[in-house]
Parts: structure tokens; C-alpha cells; sequence
């Protein structure tokens, strides 16, 4: 039960529910994980975007296309969000940060989110049905590999929960691109593996500064199993696979290679600063800020550099 409503009126008598709407608005925002919603929409539109441009062509006279992708592929990743959230009740009563989820406060029955999971997947799925197999074959595997795989399997059991977790992430931007054209082109790989890797270090940070939150709720994260010093090494790793990548898009331009080439060296650098610093909560803190800001300034590079082609 949610509590008592607070009532207000306006001048002219009018019932003002202000704490029941900003309350509504604030569940539904934490239910669909709004920001990693909207992280997500990003690739597909990329991947899109550069399917166009390499295929000659135009946005216009594929505008339907293009919103059935959008907005299918929107509605199926809610619709995973959901799902997770449905099932990882238990832990995210333990974990600070998950607590004000409506799954765990009872605004929202665990009944009512199920079915909204499972109507939302199924509904996105149609949609992407009507661009091409390929887009949604993509579009399953992201679906399948995040709730099954990652949520209701890998998480809680192994350290590899991040590993199966980033694919889910990574076919984002194939979903785009299989719906203008063939995925098996070296620009959708490319941005699948760049995606595939960055989302390592991007979790590990997350999880070094949710350290206790998911050491108490006993998931299976590697700073938790396996410590910093591990878990930073591996950060680094991973970073370091990312400096070759920009090289193999020669397509996009020497002005991308270069740029992206020093947000490759900057995220290395932030990266082996944490083998030398004595505040791990502020390094790693440091860390999930460059990564995200990493992945939105590269992809929205790769359409500005295409942008004259339109």
C-alpha cells in the first residue's frame, strides 16, 4: 500500500494530487531504469544511422523503418528492465541504491510488474518482427542473454554475471543496422566488441562503489569475490583492448580515429591511476563518470563525422 496522499488546491479549487503523480512518475522512472533505457537507445540509433550511411542511404524514406526500430527495440529492452527488476526483488531489498524501487516499496504489485515485463517484451518483439528477422533474432538474443542468462542464472553464482551481462548490451547497435542491411559488415562488429568491452570496466566501477551493497545481497560481483587489486587489473585489461579498435574504423575518417584514439588513452590513463591511489571509492567513482561519458561522446562522433553524407 503506498501512504497517505497530501492534497493541495490551487487558487480556484482545483485538487492538486502532487505527491501521488511526482510518486507515480518517480516508480515508473526507477521501474524501467530510466537512464540505462535511454543509454541503450543510443546504439541502436547509431547502428542505424551508420547502416544508412554506408548503404547510400537516406533517413527519410526510411522513417517508418526507423521509428519501428526505435521504439520496438525501446519497448523490448523496457520490458527486460522490468523483468529484472521483478526478479531480483530479494537483493534489491538489501542494496541501498535498489530500495525505492516499487517492486520493493509495494507501489507497484510483483504481479503487475511480471505482466508488464512480459507484454512489453512480447509487444517490442512484434514490433522488430516488421523490420527484418535479423533485427530481432539481435534484438532476442539481447532479450534472452540479459534475463535469463545474466539475471535469473549468472549474477547471483558467478563473476562472469558482467561478461554475459555485456552482450546483452553490445547487440544494440546490430539491432540498428540489421534493419536497413546484412550485419555482417566490419563497422556493426566493431561497435558490438567496442560496446562488448567497455561495459567491463563501466560495471567494475560500479561494483567497487556498491562494494558492500553487493557484498551484503551476496552477488556475485568480481571486487566482491575476488578484490580491487584483481578486479583493477582486469579494468585495465579490458581498456587497453579498446586502443586497436578505432584503427579498424578507417572508414569513419582520420578526425575519429584520432579523437577516439585520445578518449582510448585518457580512459587508460584514468585506468592505471588506480593502481596508485588511496581512495578507491573516489577513483572508481572518477572511473564510472569517464566511462560514461566515453561511450556517449564516442558513438555521437561516429554520426557527427558521417553527418555531411546526409
Amino acid at each position: 500500500m503506498t501512504k497517505d496522499i497530501e492534497i493541495t488546491y490551487t487558487e480556484n479549487g482545483t485538487i492538486i494530487d502532487e505527491e501521488r503523480s511526482s510518486t507515480i512518475i518517480a516508480d515508473l522512472k526507477s521501474l524501467f531504469k530510466a537512464p540505462v533505457l535511454l543509454a541503450n537507445a543510443l546504439p541502436v540509433f547509431v547502428g542505424f544511422w551508420l547502416a544508412l550511411h554506408f548503404t547510400g542511404d537516406s533517413l527519410l524514406a526510411n522513417s517508418k523503418l526507423f521509428w519501428l526500430t526505435i521504439i520496438g527495440s525501446t519497448i523490448l529492452m523496457g520490458g527486460a528492465l522490468v523483468l529484472n527488476n521483478w526478479y531480483d526483488v530479494d537483493i534489491d531489498t538489501v542494496m541501498k541504491r535498489t530500495q525505492k524501487r516499487p517492486t520493493v516499496t509495494g507501489n507497484i504489485s510483483l504481479k503487475t510488474v511480471l505482466g508488464i515485463g512480459l507484454s512489453l517484451s512480447a509487444i517490442g518483439m512484434v514490433m522488430l518482427m516488421f523490420t527484418t528477422m535479423e533485427a530481432a533474432i539481435y534484438a532476442f538474443i539481447g532479450w534472452f542473454t540479459y534475463v535469463v542468462m545474466y539475471t535469473m542464472w549468472t549474477k547471483r553464482k558467478y563473476t562472469l554475471n558482467t561478461v554475459i551481462g555485456s552482450i546483452s548490451g553490445a547487440v544494440t547497435p546490430m539491432i540498428g543496422w540489421a534493419a536497413i542491411a546484412p550485419s555482417w559488415h566490419i563497422v556493426p562488429i566493431l561497435l558490438f566488441i567496442i560496446l562488448f568491452i567497455w561495459q567491463m570496466p563501466h560495471t567494475f566501477a560500479i561494483a567497487m562503489r556498491k562494494y558492500n551493497e553487493y557484498k551484503a545481497a551476496n552477488v556475485a560481483m568480481l571486487p566482491v569475490v575476488r578484490g580491487f587489486k584483481m578486479t583493477k587489473r582486469q579494468m585495465f585489461v579490458y581498456i587497453a583492448c579498446l586502443l586497436p579498435l578505432p584503427f579498424y574504423l578507417g572508414s569513419l575518417g582520420m578526425v575519429f580515429i584520432v579523437l577516439a584514439t585520445i578518449l582510448n588513452v585518457g580512459f587508460l590513463i584514468v585506468s592505471i591511476r588506480g593502481f596508485f591511489t588511496k581512495d578507491d571509492d573516489r577513483w572508481a567513482y572518477v572511473m564510472f563518470m569517464y566511462s560514461v561519458n566515453y561511450i556517449a561522446i564516442l558513438f555521437l562522433l561516429m554520426v557527427a563525422v558521417t553527418l555531411p553524407s546526409f
